[in-house]
């Protein structure tokens, strides 16, 4: 079991017949290099229902997460949104928190805008991308994670270890 803070960033890839889920983990939010890799690859337990992301995905991440010893003070990051709208509807990664009773925070970093009024999301330029990545967390202030964000290594949009990461899970 280990002491130190760590930060989980999963990601899942499908293909025609499983999902290539992959999680890297890193010490801290300036780091370059990832401590460990975790990999799984799972049969797709539902179709792509849109609206319903998380019923595909969650279960991948969830599958995952049994082979990693998590303790309160870890993160996780997910590629999607954990809220939604004003409402606070949640997407993949508020699904995540729920599963982990709500005792491990959960950030959302996307790619794509969603078009719905959420006060809690937040836009995050890097570099110099004229295109913005979008933030969502539950479990922590999502202006605090907004600063880590930025400070994400690597120059441009996406930073360097979420880049891997999907790359990981393409490959």
């Amino acid at each position: 079991m280990h002491c130190k803070t760590m930060i989980y960033a999963f990601d899942t890839y499908y293909y025609d017949n499983y999902a290539n889920t992959i999680c890297l983990a890193f010490p801290d939010w300036t780091s370059e290099h990832e401590a460990e890799i975790f990999r799984e690859r799972t049969a797709i337990s539902s179709d792509y229902e849109s609206g319903a992301f998380y019923k595909r995905e969650l279960p991948c991440i969830l599958s995952l997460l049994n082979k990693i010893n998590l303790n309160p003070n870890d993160l996780i990051i997910v590629d999607g949104y954990v809220t939604l709208d004003e409402n606070g509807k949640n997407g993949l990664g508020g699904y995540l928190y729920e599963a982990l009773n709500q005792k491990i925070p959960v950030v959302g970093i996307a790619k794509n805008g969603f078009n719905s009024n959420d006060p809690e999301r937040r836009t995050v330029y890097r570099g110099e991308s004229k295109t913005p990545l979008f933030l969502t967390s539950k479990g922590v202030d999502v202006d605090e994670i907004k600063a880590k964000l930025k400070q994400m290594h690597g120059s441009f949009r996406i930073p360097t270890l979420l880049k891997k990461l999907d790359h990981l899970t393409r490959s």
